[in-house]
């Protein structure tokens, strides 16, 4: 398992995709951060460019170099080894690849610029952030047998957390205004990692002016605290589900 581990890091590292998505986290970091005297503005506008780009490109990259992997994965196979041990090396590759290029790339710049707690809770919420979509890509491609439609349905998913969730979660808080729907807000947002990702965050900066409806929610029923505790642990949920599901389709999957 770490001989492939090892290969994929490496074959990750010989194209050099992962290096230049270092750079431009990095040029994007430093470019965010020098933009406003204002700590909390600079962090506030470096989440939303992690919220918009880390979450598309995760995905896309990842379902991408998993079908593209497809030859060298049938022939793991054809050798002695457990079907469960090639995938899960597959994704550990990939994911703590693109987890260490986001973390070098975005928290370098915090460490020098702004160093802190927050800081810190960024930079987790970028590589949970990874790991989920990465996760996603995986279960994706274990149940797509065709590389264009496994690609059009990443790209969907993406965009669907991305943008369309927020919008019928607004259409849900206009249409039952009336009724007592906290409680169920914050149900609900659980099932989008990149809203939990957001109100992490805007836990930490704990400005009134910035939380948004979610965040006060949050900081209303749970406490900052416990709110913090509470998207964490639905993240990491987020990474152990989905990874869950496509080692167990995984073993049955005909190559």
């Amino acid at each position: 398992m770490k001989t492939i581990i090892k290969y994929v890091l490496l074959d990750l590292l010989r194209n050099k995709i992962i290096l230049v998505y270092t750079i431009i986290l990095a040029v994007l970091s430093i470019s965010v951060l020098n933009l406003d005297s204002n700590p909390s503005k600079g962090l506030l506008s470096l989440l939303n460019v992690t919220l918009l780009f880390v979450p598309i490109i995760t995905i896309l990259f990842a379902t991408i170099y998993f079908f593209n992997s497809i030859e060298f994965t049938e022939l793991l196979l054809s050798q002695p080894i457990k079907r469960q041990k090639v995938i899960l090396a597959e994704y550990i590759g990939m994911a703590s690849s693109l987890a260490a290029a986001y973390a070098v790339g975005v928290g370098l710049p915090l460490l020098f610029l702004v160093s802190g707690t927050e800081s810190l809770i960024l930079v987790l919420t970028g590589v949970l952030l990874t790991l989920i979509f990465s996760s996603l890509a995986l279960l994706i491609f274990v149940k797509s047998k065709d590389k264009t439609r496994g690609i059009g349905i990443a790209l969907v998913v993406a965009l669907f957390f991305t943008l369309l969730f927020d919008g019928l979660l607004i259409a849900f808080i206009y249409s039952f205004s009336d009724y007592p729907i906290d409680q169920a807000v914050i149900a609900i947002i659980a099932f989008n990692p990149i809203d939990l990702a957001r109100v992490l965050m805007l836990l930490q900066l704990d400005t009134s002016a910035l939380m948004g409806y979610s965040g006060a929610l949050f900081k209303k029923f749970l406490g900052s605290a416990t709110g913090s505790i509470f998207s964490i642990s639905c993240m990491v949920f987020w990474v152990v589900v989905p990874l869950f599901l496509s080692v167990r389709i995984f073993r049955k999957k005909d190559l």
